[in-house]
C-alpha cells in the first residue's frame, strides 16, 4: 500500500505553483502579507508562485497554508496513486499503448531535429515588479524587477515606465537611457548577464497629491538570433502617495520589527544603491515617526517641540 505524502516526514514537500498563485489571488491576498506570514520574503512568494523554488520545508509548507487559509494539502503536487497488484487483462491492454508511445517519442525527436535546422523559436522571457505599498512625497522608494525567467541565448532590454514628475536617482545596474522627463528607464542585459533582478530608487515627485496613486508599468523585449518578443512585467503596478514612509507596510506610523525584517531584506536585495540604513533604524526604534515637509524627510516623532 502506497505511502500518504501528508503523513510523509521527509523535510521537504513539492509545491504546486500555479494553485498557489490561484490561490492568492482568488483571497485577494497580497504577497507581502503571505510574506509575514509565513516569515520569508516576498521575492521567496514569487519563486514558489513561478515554480522556481519547487520544494519546500514542511514547516514553512504549512505556514503557507495557513497564510492562505487552505488545508496543506490543496498547496501541494498531488501524489499519483499505483495499485500494486494489476489485472492481468490490464497489463495487456496496455501493451498497444506502449507500443503508440514509443512511435509518438520517435516522430517527436524527427520533428525536432528538423525544426533544429530552422530559427529557433525564443525562450520566454518573464519578470515581476515588486514595490511598496506607500511612498511619501519627496522621499525615495525601492523597486525591484524580478527576473523569474530568462532566455539563455540572446539578450533582453528591460523597459521601464514610472510616473511623471518622478526621478530616477539611483539605479543598480545603471540605466542604459534615462528619461526622468517622461518617466521611462531602459535596461540592457547582454547575453551571458545572468543577474536575477535590476533595481532603482525612485523620488516621489514632490508636488504629488496626497492619497493619489502612482502607477508602474513596463515590458521585456526578449531577442534570439535576430527573433524579437516583448512580454509585459507582471507583479505590482500602483504604489500609494501618503505621508506613509515605505517601510511601513499597513500605515500606522511605525515601522514594527516584522516590517524592519522585511526592510532588511529589501535592503539586502536591493544591493547597489544606497538606502540609509542609520535613517530606518531610527524611525524603528523612536515607535513613531512623521512626515517633516521642511526637512523633506521622515523623522522620529520623539524629536517633535
Amino acid at each position: 500500500m502506497s505511502q500518504n505524502i501528508y503523513e510523509d516526514k521527509s523535510s521537504t514537500l513539492c509545491l504546486d505553483a500555479s494553485e498557489i498563485k490561484r490561490i492568492r489571488e482568488s483571497q485577494q491576498l497580497t504577497q507581502l502579507y503571505v510574506s509575514k506570514v509565513v516569515g520569508v520574503t516576498t521575492d521567496t512568494i514569487s519563486r514558489w508562485e513561478n515554480n522556481r523554488y519547487p520544494t519546500i520545508r514542511r514547516e514553512n509548507a504549512l505556514k503557507l497554508a495557513e497564510a492562505l487559509e487552505v488545508p496543506l494539502e490543496d498547496i501541494l503536487l498531488k501524489p499519483i496513486e499505483t495499485s500494486q497488484e494489476e489485472p492481468e487483462v490490464l497489463k495487456k491492454s496496455a501493451i498497444p499503448w506502449l507500443i503508440a508511445g514509443s512511435l509518438a517519442i520517435v516522430a517527436l525527436v524527427i520533428l525536432a531535429t528538423l525544426f533544429s535546422q530552422s530559427p529557433p523559436a525564443l525562450a520566454s522571457v518573464t519578470a515581476d515588479r515588486i514595490l511598496p505599498d506607500f511612498a511619501g512625497p519627496a522621499s525615495s522608494i525601492p523597486v525591484q524587477i524580478h527576473l523569474t525567467h530568462r532566455s539563455q541565448r540572446g539578450g533582453i532590454i528591460i523597459r521601464e515606465y514610472f510616473p511623471k514628475g518622478w526621478k530616477i536617482v539611483q539605479a543598480h545596474p545603471p540605466a542604459s537611457s534615462l528619461d526622468n522627463v517622461n518617466g521611462v528607464a531602459r535596461w540592457i542585459i547582454k547575453a551571458g548577464d545572468d543577474r536575477e533582478r535590476v533595481v532603482y530608487l525612485v523620488q516621489v515627485d514632490p508636488a504629488a497629491r496626497l492619497n493619489s496613486e502612482g502607477s508602474f508599468q513596463g515590458e521585456i523585449v526578449g531577442s534570439n538570433e535576430g527573433s524579437k518578443s516583448a512580454v509585459p512585467i507582471q507583479g505590482e503596478s500602483k504604489i500609494n502617495v501618503a505621508e506613509v514612509h515605505w517601510a511601513d507596510a499597513n500605515g500606522d506610523e511605525q515601522i514594527d520589527d516584522a516590517e524592519m525584517l522585511e526592510a532588511s531584506f529589501t535592503i539586502e536585495d536591493m544591493a547597489g544603491v544606497h538606502i540609509d540604513w542609520h535613517d530606518l533604524e531610527q524611525l524603528w526604534n523612536a515607535g513613531r515617526y512623521f512626515w517633516d515637509p521642511k526637512a523633506v524627510k521622515f523623522l522620529p516623532q520623539t524629536i517633535v517641540p
